[in-house]
């Protein structure tokens, strides 16, 4: 039997439209698994793992949220029961010990309700180092804090934002992840947060623990732990939101410094001077003659080094060598960067300026 053209034109149709009708997707997980799942929450910041590329300035811009950001990553689904925070939408380049008093307290909050897992801190990479050590000082818990961050932006087709994502809910619920504090977790590697620095401008790989090496990585089948970070230390935090952390700065040795950025410094308030020096924390004359100006006002001064790898030490006896600095009651930051440095020291002068204390502090 023949089917009339109109006949066929009509069946034609309603198969085309059926077959363009939107088909249910199938969900992740379902609402009974979801519900068995731990909470972890996620605390967005901004950073390049937050933007796209403007059309008009064609460049990345801020422009995704932490909802966005898991709406990429549909297999979180299985993993964990995923809470958003918007904390700021802004380059890592803006954070500021203000902003870390306030993402401090935000992921402490998440941290004292029992149901939650684990906080993900989503960051630009640039002083993402410096939060996860803010962190790792200040917040008071054995549950993991996992900061992530992307080396490309959320336009580009290898785009390592989810990756990083996905892994960071692996780590927060894993049981080994406890009592490891904040940790950086890029490029399926988890770095502690005392150790990590960021090496490379663009590289996915950029975060690297010197001579110490990695916690762990986020294997596709587990996450595995190789380590656990011993030198770890708790200080409070004395100040409260809309409160400010005492001013420190770091000043950077080189040759021909004369001690110009020293005097300055204190002119500006400094209630505390990072020093980064050369070597095993030598420096020559006349910044040494600003430094000893310094401590004779009462200002503490902890000195570290612009090498990477390796601790500053009292050894060298010539005038700015490191025991001349000792004797004149310079602090010693151990193997810290000066940023990291920095960041204990400011901690440290809310509550004293005595010297022998705060080198306890750098010791421990």
């Amino acid at each position: 039997m023949r089917m009339s053209v109109s006949a066929a034109t009509l069946l034609f149709a309603c198969a085309s439209a059926q077959a363009q009708q939107p088909r249910p997707e199938t969900p992740a997980a379902t609402v009974q698994e979801q519900s068995a799942l731990p909470v972890v929450r996620l605390i967005a910041t901004g950073g390049t793992i937050a933007m796209k590329i403007d059309p008009v300035k064609h460049a990345p811009v801020p422009a995704i949220s932490g909802e966005d950001l898991i709406a990429t990553v549909p297999a979180i689904q299985k993993v964990a029961r995923m809470e958003v925070q918007n904390l700021s939408n802004v380059p890592s380049d803006y954070m500021d010990p203000d902003r870390w008093i306030q993402l401090q307290h935000a992921v402490g909050e998440a941290l004292a309700r029992p149901e939650v897992a684990g906080v993900i801190v989503s960051h630009g990479t640039d002083t993402l180092e410096e939060t996860a050590w803010f962190l790792d000082l200040t917040v008071e818990s054995e549950k993991p804090v996992v900061l992530i961050g992307a080396q490309r932006n959320a336009s580009e087709q290898d785009f390592d934002g989810p990756r990083n994502l996905l892994n960071a809910a692996r780590i927060c619920v894993s049981p080994q992840a406890r009592g490891k504090g904040a940790m950086i977790a890029l490029n399926n590697q988890i770095n502690a947060a005392r150790e990590a620095v960021k090496t490379h401008t663009s590289d996915v790989e950029t975060f690297r623990s010197g001579d110490f090496g990695l916690l762990g990585v986020a294997d596709y089948d587990r996450i595995v732990f190789y380590r656990a970070p011993l030198r770890r230390q708790h200080v409070g935090l004395r100040v409260g939101e809309g409160q400010h952390l005492p001013r420190v700065d770091i000043v950077p040795m080189y040759g021909g410094a004369d001690g110009t950025f020293v005097r300055a410094a204190l002119a500006a308030g400094a209630k505390g001077l990072v020093i980064q020096a050369l070597g095993w924390g030598n420096m020559n004359v006349p910044m040494f003659e600003a430094v000893k100006e310094a401590i004779a006002k009462g200002v503490p001064v902890v000195i570290t080094t612009r090498v990477w790898n390796g601790r500053v030490l009292p050894n060298y006896g010539f005038q700015g060598g490191g025991k001349t600095l000792q004797e004149a009651g310079a602090i010693f930051g151990d193997n810290l960067s000066p940023q990291k440095a920095r960041i204990l020291l400011m901690l440290a002068v809310q509550t004293t300026s005595n010297a022998q204390e705060i080198q306890k502090l750098f010791d421990r």
